[in-house]
């Protein structure tokens, strides 16, 4: 009997043979289905035959947000974690100098953002060369991925890119809007407020590959075959990433303006990267004023850009958050200084918050 590995190379063979038309859609909507079909057990297997999600390294996330640093071996990445936090990751001018994961701690803006210095990914990690399986699961439990390489090898971010695909994680994108209802009986319902560039059947096809043979699928916007695939996949996530080129010694002029330039040997552009960091974490720090204490920024609290004082309320604790229903507000945020806000007010960086 063929391997999992096996059958889906099988498959992708015969998706690359197939004229891609209208006509073939349905067919290869099926056939791409049957293969993320395939990579969720995988999964499932792996993590059955490990004890854990994906038989990763066993790290305990700490702090307000995680990040993972990925790259190939010998770019800078140890160099750059000491700098960026206490961690002691060895540094040396010669592949594979990480052989486990390094965390670290770096503080900014109040918010401690953990980061994991992992082994140098390679070409083939998605199958599991160089320990890539279990760098890739510790990927996806990640915040932000920084992907880094030097000017010499920049062709890496592509190679990433793809490994990063064949898991399952999926950068810089968001999910699609595709909403997924299933029933008991009934048969297959598909609703879309968009000309897809797929029929109805080929929409069935997927989900009956998936088991879904009942219930509703409503895309409430243009998708494409994949990221229909995508919407049944247990395994794929969505990760936001920033592309690093570490510059070492060499002087270079940077050639891309979506890549961020740094030399972790002569300490330049570090600021600059933290800062870039955050605002990709889409964190902000808020200040709790106490009930007769003027405003001030003594008690910091992390939450994400897109909170309210709700939010910042029931991370207080449930029954704090039910027993108020305004606060006062000072700094940004509040065009006068104590202005009365409800709780529903989406919180600002900076913003000094009494509730009452």
């Amino acid at each position: 009997m063929k391997s999992i590995q096996e059958q889906i190379e099988a498959i992708e063979a015969i998706v690359r043979k197939t004229p891609h038309h209208k006509a073939t859609n349905g067919f290869i909507g099926a056939m791409r289905a049957k293969i993320a079909r395939l990579k969720d057990r995988e999964v499932e297997t792996s993590s059955k035959g490990s004890g854990s999600s994906g038989g990763g390294y066993a790290i305990r996330k700490q702090g307000d947000a995680t990040i993972v640093l990925i790259g190939p071996p010998s770019a800078g990445k140890s160099t750059l974690i000491n700098l960026l936090t206490n961690a002691e990751s060895k540094v040396a001018a010669y592949a594979f100098t990480t052989v486990s994961v390094i965390p670290g701690m770096l503080k900014y803006n109040e918010a401690y953002i953990q980061i994991l210095d992992v082994p140098g990914l390679i070409e083939g990690a998605s199958i599991g060369k160089g320990r890539g399986k279990e760098v890739l699961s510790v990927a996806r439990g990640s915040d932000l991925l920084v992907i880094m390489t030097d000017p010499e090898r920049l062709k890496f971010f592509d190679q990433i890119l793809i490994e990063l695909e064949k898991a399952g994680i999926r950068v810089n994108k968001r999910k699609p809007h595709v909403r997924i209802e299933k029933s008991i009986s009934g048969g297959l319902a598909i609703r879309s407020n968009f000309k897809q560039d797929f029929d109805d059947q080929t929409a069935i096809n997927i989900a009956n590959e998936f088991g879904v043979k009942n219930g509703r699928v409503a895309m409430k916007e243009k998708v494409t075959i994949g990221e229909l695939v995508d919407s049944f996949a247990e395994r794929i996530v969505y990760k936001p990433a920033i592309f690093v080129v570490n510059k070492s010694d060499t002087d270079i002029s940077p050639r891309f303006t979506d890549l961020i330039y740094i030399s972790a040997e002569k300490e330049e552009g570090i600021d600059n990267l933290k800062e870039i960091i955050w605002n990709k974490l889409k964190l902000v720090t808020v200040y709790l004023v106490e009930k007769n204490d003027k405003p001030n920024t003594n008690n910091p609290v992390i939450m994400s850009e897109n909170d309210t004082l709700m939010d910042v309320a029931k991370s207080i604790g449930s029954e704090f958050s039910e027993s108020t229903s305004l606060a006062k507000i000072w700094g940004n945020g509040a065009k006068f200084n104590g202005q009365e806000m409800s709780l529903s007010t989406k919180v600002i960086n900076g913003m000094q918050i009494r509730f009452l």
